[in-house]
């Protein structure tokens, strides 16, 4: 089983931009015990926002978290709605054949990561998978349905919805980064090459 290694948010070296719009990232809630479900997600977003009490992460102005965009119909939703924990695994692009399996089916229809090959992890009250190369674990901070009155530019509703599936918008404060420490290690030894 592969290891992974916790790391500091501040230390993440990554384009969030092709990590979540080419790359893909599975967001998964839920855990072993109440089940799971995950689904693969191209839009996205990692940044910093709001303040709390008694919280301060070194040196951002606001929490290190993680968006993610959900259509109603998802059997993921139903997880994310009732679970706290979230998670968000990244994959290596060897990984594209399994992300468009776990696309192309339904949770609700039997177990299709098994069918897509990959092995769930369950850690932290939740679960990622041993193959991600990433995996941020968020806690849910805010959630709310996009409006359809919210967009600006009308051609962008147009062209995204043709229904009344707008998404729903889950912001989770990321509580810990892990990479896989394979990838750890190979990046050390380039680093000192």
């Amino acid at each position: 089983m592969m290891k992974f290694k916790t790391i500091e948010i501040e230390d993440l070296n990554i384009n969030p931009i092709t990590m979540i719009g080419q790359d893909w990232w599975l967001v998964t809630a839920g855990n072993e015990i109440k089940g799971y479900n995950t689904m693969n997600a191209s839009w996205g977003h990692l940044g910093a926002i709001w303040g709390k009490e008694g919280k301060k992460h070194k040196n951002l102005l606001g929490l290190p978290t993680a968006v993610v965009y959900v259509r109603p119909q998802r059997y993921t939703k139903q997880f994310l709605d009732t679970e706290t924990i979230f998670t968000l695994s990244v994959f290596e692009h060897a990984y594209r054949d399994a992300l468009v399996t776990l696309g192309s089916y339904s949770g609700r229809d039997g177990d299709k990561v098994s069918k897509a090959g990959l092995t769930p992890v369950f850690d932290e009250n939740t679960t990622y998978f041993k193959e991600a190369k990433m995996v941020f674990i968020c806690r849910k901070i805010y959630q709310a349905p996009l409006l359809e009155e919210g967009f600006v530019d009308a051609s962008i509703l147009k062209f995204n919805y043709d229904g009344d599936d707008l998404h729903e918008m889950y912001i989770g404060e990321i509580l810990k980064v892990l990479v896989c420490e394979e990838q750890t290690n190979e990046r050390n030894t380039i680093e000192q090459q």
